[in-house]
């Protein structure tokens, strides 16, 4: 009885379940995004926050599969933003400014809306639990080569240097074009949102496996740091000489800069900004170095070991040695050997 009230609360609600987590991802990956194209104006930036995070609201209505589907929507409007960024302000920097947000929104809206026309057919496709459907991954190429056919002919045709009205004209017409593809090709968009979308939620129950070697990874990776981050602080304090050298010349380093030499070092980044002079901190670093690359070979080889032990058991050998093979296989990036004839 308490579950019928449930269900009828969930009714009444009107709101899938995981809508508001689902929105607020998508808000906070747009929050992000919005930040990152705010040279090109905050109008923008506040029409894309906005505009994407309606858009992904509307689609999760449409077709509420879980908060990988909405995440999926997500990136590639994340993805669409960053785009339309770079490429408008590029071929079309002297357009109009009310035109850019209309722009913008132009194809964003053509596809919600031709989603919306045809949610009854695409409706039981996305709904249905199926393995990822590869079969319409031809058509979807030729939605993206013709997405970047307009891209490159934008920048290509010497619209920069027209006048601002033609600018603006070309801007629109290029948008449109782009918002009249999307519509014809709206169904195997949608298609490969939820084949991803199918992929992730594979994933999200493989990342719980993974938790356990991973934090192991990142504490023996902490460790490390701390640990000669330490020795290369004992050793300055202990030196009368400076043992590292900076921008201008010898330096003392302080725990900061230690610590920081010292995950530099343990990752291999080399930003040379801080260089050790001694042949006793050269050594040091090098035996650093070293444990850094035996850690990475021992995380990689737990989070295959991880993965491995979330496959389906009818994918897993039987014999041990074999899987013992096909864990070191997938940890040095080889492929599986063989399986064995069966007793």
């Amino acid at each position: 009885m308490k579950g019928h009230q449930q269900v009828g609360r969930g009714r009444r609600s009107g709101t899938p379940r995981g809508f508001l987590t689902s929105e607020a991802t998508a808000l906070v990956l747009m929050l992000l995004v919005a930040g990152g194209v705010a040279d090109e104006g905050w109008v923008l930036s506040a029409v894309a926050f906005c505009g994407v995070g309606l858009a992904v609201g509307a689609l999760y209505l449409l077709f509420p599969q879980g908060p990988q589907f909405a995440l999926n929507a997500a990136n590639g409007l994340a993805m669409y933003t960053c785009l339309f960024a770079v490429v408008g302000r590029s071929a079309f920097p002297g357009a109009e400014d009310w035109a850019r947000p209309v722009a913008f929104l132009l194809p964003i809206a053509s596809f919600v809306g031709a989603c919306w026309t045809l949610r009854s057919a695409l409706r039981p496709w996305v709904a249905a639990a199926h393995a990822p459907d590869l079969a319409h991954l031809p058509r979807f190429a030729g939605w993206l080569a013709a997405m970047g056919a307009v891209a490159v002919l934008s920048l290509a045709l010497p619209f920069n240097r027209a006048a601002p009205g033609t600018q603006t004209l070309a801007l629109l017409g290029a948008m449109a074009l782009i918002s009249a593809i999307s519509v014809a090709t709206v169904g195997e968009v949608v298609r490969l949102l939820a084949d991803i979308a199918a992929i992730f939620r594979e994933m999200t129950g493989r990342i719980v496996l993974l938790a356990v070697p991973v934090a192991a990874y990142c504490s023996l990776w902490a460790l490390l740091t701390v640990a000669f981050g330490c020795l290369y602080r004992i050793a300055e304090g202990l030196s009368h000489e400076e043992l590292f050298h900076g921008s201008d010349g010898p330096i003392r380093i302080g725990f900061q800069g230690a610590l920081h030499f010292s995950a530099v070092t343990l990752t291999t980044v080399g930003y040379g900004d801080i260089q050790p002079i001694d042949d006793g901190i050269r050594l040091l670093a090098t035996v650093q170095a070293l444990s850094g690359q035996l850690l990475l070979l021992f995380g990689f080889y737990e989070i295959m070991r991880g993965s491995q032990a979330g496959m389906p058991e009818s994918e897993l050998p039987d014999d041990e040695d074999e899987r013992e093979a096909l864990a070191a296989a997938a940890a040095e990036g080889a492929s599986p050997p063989e399986p064995g004839p069966k007793p």
